[in-house]
């Protein structure tokens, strides 16, 4: 009795675990990761010359206007797709077999010792995975950092509250300014080091969720 209850509470600590283990932190908005630079942290104007050369807006002479400075706002195009598929087979066989003859003592077997021992052994597995995503849409982000080298680290956040709970799409990357386009805007493709999340919160976002007693089940701590 002491060892059942012993494993039961055993095992109710593994789906305890498992279940505070897979509850991911729900989003909120106005995060300062995503948050727009605010003005304090741009660098301040250099001083008037009387000059008509502008050192931050003299590509403004002879192109359009593109973001380049930490402040500066980019529209991103969400133009993602991705498709894998995976197939494997296996299949194992093994068979041995050991005989040992009975000894024999000056021509006479007095007991027989003979041994003769078979195994076989097989294994057999197939698995197939296919999937595809796509994601189509379009945000406004801002500059938050000039890399030494021109590189633009560019962060944003865009969220929908609806009837049913709120949406959200955040984005962050690198881009390069010679691939932003005429109308200061630039491909998801051509950003480094991207970031891209699209989800939501609220009742129909926890409806599309697996319960915590579920996702123990589907997950590795369960043996079978």
């Amino acid at each position: 009795m002491q060892r059942l209850k012993v494993t039961c509470t055993g095992i109710l600590a593994l789906v305890l675990l498992a279940g505070c283990a897979s509850n991911e932190p729900v989003a909120e908005p106005n995060d300062p990761h995503y948050a727009p630079v605010q003005p304090s942290r741009m660098e301040p104007p250099p001083a008037t010359t009387g000059s008509l050369y502008h050192a931050n807006h003299s590509s403004s002479l002879f192109g359009d206007r593109k973001a380049y400075r930490v402040g500066d706002v980019i529209t991103v195009f969400l133009e993602e797709r991705t498709q894998s598929s995976n197939s494997s087979n296996v299949d194992m066989t093994r068979n041995s077999n050991i005989d040992i003859a009975n000894p024999t003592i000056g021509g006479r077997s007095p007991v027989d010792l003979s041994v003769g021992m078979n195994s076989n052994r097989g294994f057999a597995g197939d698995a197939t995975a296919d999937q595809s995503n796509s994601l189509q849409g379009a945000i406004t982000a801002t500059v938050h950092e000039v890399y030494p080298n021109g590189n633009l680290l560019v962060r944003g956040e865009k969220w929908l509250t609806l009837n049913q709970g709120s949406e959200y799409v955040r984005v962050s990357g690198i881009v390069r300014p010679e691939d932003i386009r005429p109308d200061n805007s630039i491909s998801s493709v051509q950003m480094a080091d991207a970031r891209l999340t699209y989800s939501g919160t609220g009742d129909l976002a926890n409806n599309n969720r697996q319960g915590w007693l579920t996702r123990f089940f589907n997950s590795g701590w369960w043996p079978l």
